[in-house]
């Protein structure tokens, strides 16, 4: 599927926006184990004005011995009307880790119907080399409706991350970092093996981002990196990561491209590479 329409918010429309009664902002920052950092202490010292707190690993199916795994569309629709979010609403999703939870959030949110998403681009490291605003302690919105529906396009599980290997026409690209993918770099989760889902390329997602700027990168930019991954930014992609996170980065860049046809493999890494009946390749 093919669209037009961009899933980034800039810094300073935002913060001329901030008190429209139609928009929620939601920090979704997020910290990999090995990364020591608390996310939710962060976002209670430093916060855009206003912004509520998308916590992946507590909106989540509780039941899966997997991490931050997608809850059941009843159990996302209570927290996200707990949110203070309604059918109307703007979501504004930002994070303070190079996208890493805020595209997981726009991933989410579209995947349980509300397409009123966006991603704030750069995040908070943006919003704070321009100077905006920021403010500290929780913050509680009012309590809204909100229904969800469910689109199973966006997402792939186990058996059907299966039925791809050996198929030539799939695409999947694994964003971990190369030294993951390569299985020459430990995993930040015990207990998982080393390596990659055979027949799969790998782009870090981080390369997708401009250091300086802390943006995504522009179109053209955004295709070459694609290119040079093996894969055609064009046809449909299954993005895959640790835990379904950084995936997510990858299908907002393909989307970036005007590409509606990205899935996640919501289990990524730690179910496959947790797994001893599932191949590894390591070349």
């Amino acid at each position: 599927m093919h669209t037009t329409a961009t899933p980034l918010i800039d810094a300073e429309w935002l913060a001329a926006h901030l008190d429209d009664p139609g928009l929620v902002v939601l920090d979704a920052s997020f910290f990999l184990p090995n990364q020591g950092r608390d996310a939710h202490q962060e976002y209670l010292a430093a916060h855009l004005p206003g912004a509520g707190f998308f916590d992946i690993d507590a909106i989540a199916d509780h039941a899966s011995p997997l991490p931050h795994m997608l809850p059941a569309p009843d159990f996302f629709a209570q927290a996200a009307g707990a949110l203070g979010i309604g059918p109307e609403t703007l979501v504004v999703a930002y994070d303070h880790n190079s996208f890493m939870a805020s595209a997981r959030v726009w991933w989410t949110f579209r995947v349980f119907g509300h397409e009123r998403v966006r991603v704030l681009d750069g995040g908070l490291a943006r919003w704070r080399a321009l100077g905006l605003p920021l403010a500290a302690g929780p913050v509680a919105a009012p309590p809204r409706e909100f229904a969800a529906s469910f689109h199973p396009g966006w997402v792939r599980g186990l058996e059907e991350m299966r039925g791809l290997l050996g198929d030539p026409t799939a695409q999947i690209l694994d964003a971990r970092s190369p030294g993951r993918y390569a299985g020459t770099e430990p995993e930040p989760r015990a207990g998982l093996r080393s390596g990659h889902i055979p027949g799969s390329r790998n782009l870090f997602f981080k390369h997708l981002i401009d250091a300086a700027t802390h943006r995504l990168k522009p179109a053209d930019a955004l295709e070459r990196e694609f290119r040079d991954a093996g894969v055609d930014p064009y046809k449909p992609v299954v993005a895959t990561c640790g835990t379904g996170v950084t995936a997510s980065v990858l299908a907002l860049g393909l989307y970036c491209l005007g590409n509606d046809d990205a899935a996640v493999y919501d289990g990524s890494w730690t179910e496959w590479g947790g797994r001893d009946d599932t191949p590894v390749d390591t070349d």
